[in-house]
């Protein structure tokens, strides 16, 4: 499952050009900081986050996940 997490990390990273990807995360996580006042919460609320957790646990996801599908995310 961990792994399967971060291979989810993986793709959304070659989506974004690696260098993006942390852009992103540093100011989504950043926004949720303002926004919740609280670090967990902040990090739970990242959309990258959102979409490894909700999927980790299924190993065949990265099989048929679509592009940028972190966008798409509820986190539910």
């Amino acid at each position: 499952v961990t792994i399967n997490h971060e291979r989810i990390h993986i793709q959304q990273q070659k989506e974004l050009l690696l260098i993006g990807f942390y852009i992103l995360y540093v100011l989504f996580w950043l926004i949720g900081v303002v926004r919740y006042r609280n670090f967990q919460a902040a990090y739970n609320e990242i959309p990258f986050e959102k979409e490894a957790y909700d999927n980790d646990e299924n190993l065949n996801y990265l099989e048929t996940r679509k592009r940028y599908s972190w966008m798409k995310t509820d986190g539910g």
